[in-house]
């Protein structure tokens, strides 16, 4: 909900940017444990996290600020509920992860939460007077 204002000023991108800055910034006092760790990972670790700083981070939190963007952020909001059942999906048909039953019907249940959520409200209708 912060970024619909600043979005009405900046970009996608900008917005993204600038949050993905103040984040490293208040990461700092972790640096020297990183500069360490760096030296003891793989190199598939750090691709690892390049990957997810790219990916997962900068590109799907500047999708999503170009989403709100163009609509409201209760509406925007209302999409999270998708994330679970995508990923119970996700699981079954990448991992072959079986759901158990409670997990289709949590599903379900978000995927007609998110429905109702994005319905367009009722036409108010005139009263004869």
């Amino acid at each position: 909900m912060a970024q619909k204002p600043l979005l009405d000023r900046s970009s996608a991108l900008q917005i993204t940017f600038m949050a993905c800055t103040v984040g490293a910034v208040v990461c700092l006092p972790f640096a020297p444990t990183l500069v360490s760790e760096v030296g003891d990972a793989s190199g598939a670790n750090l691709t690892w996290v390049v990957y997810l700083g790219i990916f997962p981070t900068a590109l799907a939190f500047t999708t999503w600020a170009y989403a709100l963007r163009r609509t409201s952020a209760g509406r925007m909001g209302s999409t999270t509920y998708l994330v679970p059942p995508l990923a119970i999906l996700m699981g079954w048909a990448f991992l072959g992860e079986t759901p158990p039953a409670l997990a289709l019907a949590g599903g379900v249940l978000c995927v007609a939460g998110a429905a109702l959520a994005r319905r367009p409200a009722p036409r108010a209708t005139a009263s004869a007077g």
